[in-house]
């Protein structure tokens, strides 16, 4: 561990204490504490795993945790890429096993996913010509996802997948886009009792045309994942006496047919001069269909475990949304993990779904990268 003060004296963990490799990964890493921009603890433990593994690894200048193995960049015939991510949202959950579940903050979201990742990427198959990349990125819990913006211009590769709870029988096809706007309201100290509204009516004022926006949109779609969703954050009001100012914070979730920019334009329009909005940490919705060459091979890999496939498109957002309109390859999220644990106090990983998960992507990995040199070698023939 990197930090033998964090890990609880009533569960021991390490060599010798009973534990195979994958689930001392899996608890070194989540003991890590690592909330978005403190990754180094992490990284650190991800990179000493990735080498005890046999692989190459590295830390790239944002923090980002990189682990290779397979041919060289400039020899690959096919690259494939597994990104995950190493930072958390804020919470102290004391690590410990109990009754064969892994506690902790991280377990799920989504350091489980991307210690299934490692371990799987080391047993894989891997044809002559494959280069396999595992990557643990750096601020995906933050809007500016850092790390996987860092990486995306770097990489050009044949397949991706993301490392995100989906459980080990799971496959996520796709993740709704997102839109944050914090709208600030500012006018004159009015008395209550004056026929003036206050800096908080503007703003309920604004919000009110936001969400019958929304409702007109939603009309239509009958899925979730089709619909635009409006979220209140937080919501302050001050005065000082002469000016009353109100800030509203609010989260959109949006759906293909909704573009960030659209909804800027529409909520921007249903502001009067007293209401301003500053917006941040715009994705795009992406989605991909159960024929993506990701998405069969995982399908099958969780037969071949013996478990029956259940495709998912989510309402959250992931590092796949930054990648995939830049990579434009096959791409599919998986990992262990119940994802409405994602970010509560109670978060957890039951370890027999962990090893699971590691010999679903294990078998994945091997059939993607042998069916991607299979159409390489075809198209190389054919030119």
């Amino acid at each position: 561990m990197s930090d033998s003060e964090s890990q609880p004296t009533n569960q021991p963990i390490g060599q010798g204490q009973g534990h195979d490799q994958a689930t001392e990964l899996l608890f070194d890493l989540v003991s890590a504490k690592s909330f978005s921009g403190e990754e180094g603890p992490a990284a650190a433990v991800f990179g000493r795993y990735a080498r005890a593994l046999g692989l190459d690894s590295s830390i790239d200048e944002v923090g980002n945790a990189i682990a290779h193995r397979g041919a060289a960049s400039e020899d690959a015939l096919v690259h494939i890429v597994c990104l995950g991510h190493i930072d958390t949202v804020p919470g102290d959950i004391p690590v410990r096993i109990e009754d064969g579940v892994l506690h902790g903050r991280g377990s799920v979201d989504a350091k489980g996913p991307i210690s299934a990742m490692l371990i799987a990427g080391s047993r894989a198959e891997l044809p002559e010509g494959v280069r396999l990349t595992i990557a643990g990125a750096v601020g995906e819990e933050a809007a500016g996802s850092i790390g996987a913006r860092h990486l995306a211009p770097q990489w050009k590769p044949d397949a991706c997948l993301i490392g995100e709870p989906s459980a080990s029988n799971g496959v996520t096809l796709g993740y709704k886009g997102r839109l944050l706007a914090r709208a600030t309201a500012t006018c004159p100290n009015t008395h209550s009792a004056g026929k003036d509204p206050s800096a908080s009516d503007e703003i309920i004022a604004w919000w009110s045309g936001v969400l019958a926006l929304v409702e007109s949109f939603n009309q239509e779609p009958t899925r979730t994942f089709d619909q635009i969703q409006a979220t209140i954050s937080d919501m302050t009001s001050t005065c000082d006496g002469m000016e009353q100012r109100s800030v509203f914070n609010a989260g959109f979730r949006l759906p293909p047919a909704m573009d960030p920019e659209t909804l800027i334009e529409q909520v921007t329009a249903l502001c009067n001069e007293h209401v301003t909005i500053e917006f941040d940490g715009a994705e795009r919705a992406h989605a991909t269909t159960r024929n993506d060459p990701v998405v069969r091979a995982l399908s099958s890999a969780i037969r071949t475990c013996s478990m029956r496939p259940h495709p998912k498109l989510k309402t959250g957002t992931a590092d796949l949304n930054v990648v995939a309109p830049i990579w434009q390859c096959p791409i599919a999220a998986y990992g262990p993990g119940d994802s409405s644990l994602d970010h509560t106090p109670i978060e957890h990983l039951p370890l027999d779904e962990y090893q699971r998960s590691i010999e679903v992507l294990t078998h994945a990995i091997s059939t993607l990268a042998s069916e991607l040199v299979t159409a390489k070698n075809a198209t190389h023939a054919a030119s």
